[in-house]
């Protein structure tokens, strides 16, 4: 497996490739890779002939009083662990090589879920998480990409993103992977203490209620929102959001569910890690 930092020389390497036929899958990630970056390699190796991992610590998406700077960052163990799984490629490269002239004056953005759920808490996150990976599109040429449900929210916006601007690429969501304890995996699991991380089981354990509830008949938003919220106070996490939302369009339920699919979003403070979980309702 070969490790590349500069764009020139990823299309360089990938050009002949692509050419001859071959499928490049790519996995965007920000490094600090666990099981479930594990997961999509391995999904992208199934599906793919190529199999391309970006590591790359984004800072546009970033806000000023967030954990850029000590989010972790292990390049040699990442690659180590993408070539166990069968990748061929990391792609690692620098903020000057990916944003040569500084923060991007040209941005791609959602106007009206970006500033929905996480992105109500995290102004500009979202439009630099399209930014991105629209240029990570660009750069790979790639023909198909594999993003994690966890983050359900962005993996929508970037199913939007990619019908809306006509990308010709095949977007993958990969089911969230999970502790044995059930605590949906992250990079910023490694933030919290012993007793925080059975604290945090609290969101699981929520929507795992409210999930029950509603195959037992509940169909009040309210209900199956307050079940959730219940039990990560009870677990004494700080709730900053929690809300079911359609499947499709991605907006707000109200009143009583009907037979569209809907969603659990939510996310919590434990500590002073934040996390978020997801769970489908149907």
């Amino acid at each position: 497996m070969q490790i590349i930092k500069s764009i020139d020389s990823l299309r360089q390497t990938l050009a002949p490739l692509a050419k001859e036929g071959k499928r490049i899958g790519l996995v965007p990630t920000m490094g600090a890779l666990h099981e479930g970056h594990g997961a999509l390699i391995k999904a992208s190796v199934s599906e793919c002939d190529v199999t391309v991992v970006s590591v790359f610590l984004n800072p546009i998406q970033f806000g000023k009083n967030e954990d850029l700077d000590k989010y972790p960052k292990r390049l040699e163990a990442d690659a180590k662990l993408a070539e166990s799984i069968g990748a061929d490629f990391v792609f690692a490269p620098s903020v000057q090589e990916m944003y040569p002239d500084g923060d991007p004056m040209t941005l791609v953005r959602d106007e009206q879920l970006e500033s929905m759920y996480c992105g109500a808490y995290r102004p500009g996150h979202f439009r630099g998480v399209l930014t991105v990976v629209s240029k990570l599109f660009l750069i790979s040429g790639a023909n198909d990409a594999f993003f994690g449900e966890k983050d359900y929210q962005q993996v929508f916006l970037i199913e939007k993103m990619v019908k809306d601007l006509n990308f010709n690429i095949k977007i993958h969501r990969v089911k969230i992977v999970r502790e044995e304890s059930g605590l949906a995996r992250s990079s910023r699991n490694e933030y919290l203490t012993e007793e925080e991380r059975a604290q945090a089981l609290g969101i699981y354990n929520g929507l795992k209620a409210a999930k029950a509830a509603y195959e037992a008949g509940e169909r009040s938003v309210s209900k199956i929102r307050d079940t959730v919220v219940k039990s990560i106070v009870a677990a004494r996490g700080v709730v900053q959001y929690v809300e079911v939302a359609s499947q499709k369009t991605l907006q707000k339920c109200n009143g009583a569910l009907g037979e569209e699919k809907a969603v659990i979003l939510a996310a919590a403070f434990f500590g002073k890690t934040r996390l978020i979980d997801n769970m489908e309702l149907n």
